[in-house]
This record gives C-alpha cells, sequence and structure tokens, in this order.
C-alpha cells in the first residue's frame, strides 16, 4: 500500500478524482445536459482545477488527450471497463495494460472490480495482474468496488457496501472507491474496515447542489479521504463554481453550508458574466 501522503493523485492525504470514463461506462447519453463536455478537452481544462488531485479517463482519451496537459493533470488511466450495450452477468474488460499506462505518463491505474459478480474470480484474478504491475512502475491503484449480480440480494446495503471497501485492503488498493451507503454511522463504517486504506465516495448520478455537498461533508466527517466525481461536475452549467466548494469541503474543512454560500455567489457572477456576454 502507498501511503496516501506520498501519493501524486493526493493533496495532503485527501483526493478529488474527476473521472471521466462515463463515455465508454454510459455512454454519450451522460453529455447531453452539457453537449460541450463531448469534448475531452473541456474535461482536462477542468482537470487543471487546484481542487482535481487526478482525472481518471481510458486508453483512446489519455492518447489523444493528456500529452497536452502533462504539466496541469494527473493521470489517472483507467484501464479496463465496458460499455452499456453489454446485458450479461457484471463484468469489465481489461482495455490497457499496466506497462502501456506507464508509457503513457499515468501516475494511477484505476480497475473495476463487481464483487459478487458470476465472473469475480476471473476480475480479482486480473485485478492481481494489474495491482502487481502497478507496484513495478510505482504507480498507485484505485480501485472501483461495485458490489453487483445476479446473486446479491441488495447491492446498496450498509453491509454490502462496507464489503466492498474491505475488498480493496484485502486486495491491495490504495484507495477505494465504494457508493455512499446511505448515512454518515454507515460511512464511517466503511472507512472503518478499511483500515489505512484510503476511501473516496463515488459522487453517482447529478443531485441539487445543497444535497450534494452535505453528502461529501458527511463523508468526510465520517472518515473518507475525498471523492471520485464525474457527473456532479461536468453535468453542471458552473463547474468551476462547483470545483471551488468541493475544494473548500474536501481540502478546507468548510461545511457544506460556508461551500454553499460561495457557490451560489459564483453562480449569480457566472450569469451575470453571460448575461454581458449577451
Amino acid at each position: 500500500m502507498i501511503p496516501l501522503v506520498d501519493s501524486p493523485i493526493t493533496r495532503d492525504g485527501k483526493a478529488l478524482i474527476l473521472a471521466y470514463d462515463h463515455g465508454l461506462e454510459h455512454g454519450p447519453v451522460d453529455f447531453k445536459p452539457v453537449p460541450e463536455t463531448m469534448d475531452p478537452a473541456q474535461i482536462f481544462e477542468l482537470g487543471t482545477h487546484s481542487a482535481v488531485t487526478a482525472l481518471a479517463v481510458q486508453k483512446g482519451i489519455a492518447e489523444g488527450y493528456y500529452p497536452s496537459y502533462e504539466d496541469d493533470v494527473n493521470l489517472l488511466l483507467k484501464i479496463n471497463g465496458t460499455s452499456n450495450m453489454w446485458m450479461g452477468e457484471p463484468d469489465s474488460a481489461v482495455n490497457c495494460s499496466v506497462d502501456y499506462a506507464n508509457e503513457l505518463g499515468a501516475d494511477a491505474i484505476g480497475f473495476t472490480v463487481y464483487g459478487g459478480s458470476n465472473n469475480e474470480v476471473e476480475m480479482v484474478e486480473e485485478f492481481r495482474n494489474a495491482q502487481e504491475d502497478a507496484r513495478k512502475h510505482d504507480m498507485a491503484v484505485v480501485m472501483w468496488s461495485y458490489p453487483r449480480g445476479q446473486g446479491l440480494k441488495n447491492d446498496t446495503s450498509a453491509d454490502t457496501i462496507a464489503y466492498a471497501s474491505r475488498l480493496g485492503l484485502e486486495l491491495g488498493a490504495d484507495l477505494t472507491k465504494v457508493k455512499y451507503p446511505g448515512s454518515a454511522d454507515a460511512m464511517q463504517h466503511v472507512c472503518d474496515v478499511a483500515g489505512d486504506m484510503g476511501v473516496v465516495m463515488s459522487g453517482g448520478s447529478k443531485i441539487g447542489d445543497r444535497a450534494f455537498l452535505e453528502l461529501v461533508e458527511n463523508a468526510m466527517n465520517a472518515g473518507a479521504e475525498g471523492l471520485a466525481v464525474g457527473r456532479n461536475v461536468f453535468q453542471r452549467e458552473n463547474p468551476t463554481g462547483i470545483l471551488d466548494a468541493l475544494e473548500a469541503v474536501i481540502f478546507e474543512e468548510a461545511t457544506a453550508e460556508e461551500a454553499l454560500t460561495e457557490l451560489e455567489e459564483s453562480d449569480r457572477d457566472a450569469a451575470k458574466a453571460d448575461a454581458t456576454s449577451d
């Protein structure tokens, strides 16, 4: 396990990972709310924000865009992933080798494991190979730990998500991305069972500003190391404003209410700027 304080994808041991693997995992539908986000360059520009400790993308996006941003963005290369057109038991194709991720300049790799899937055994063996190869290059390892499959009765229960967090620790991740388990107490348990490994909360589908910032505050207070977020940033008309607010909550220990006040002011300024340009 690489200590988080020594990792290039954290700041003071905390993380805000901007995730942009949605084009593969969900399809172009995720870009419809703000069509400009179809252009990866727009997201790489967001990745230069001081709050963002790493940008998570797939191989093709990294090949095409990272060379122009390598001095300003920490690259987290997602080396597996499957399209939403796949209708079988949860699985995730390995799309990139760790050696090639290293050649591209990645600071870390990301890897999805669907615990509970009928394909869990093969996925964990693939993760083993990736994790051990990453250690040869001193690269951090982030597990997307998403329990899913026909054998799971409830893949969103607090106990199941705690198990997902523990899988990351047991299998050698440095950070594990999990869904919010429904309450601050449950989130604390998720973090406790992870030992010295870091836990980041999945940003999930877009929700309102207040609800989102309160979730992040609850997760941080419960012991999470940060957030891995995509839609709750790039589907907003003022993504820079929400990144400012997240920076305050995650790195400056501001409350959600304090961050929301700043965000509302930022939204007003952005609206005035748009009106002036028109």
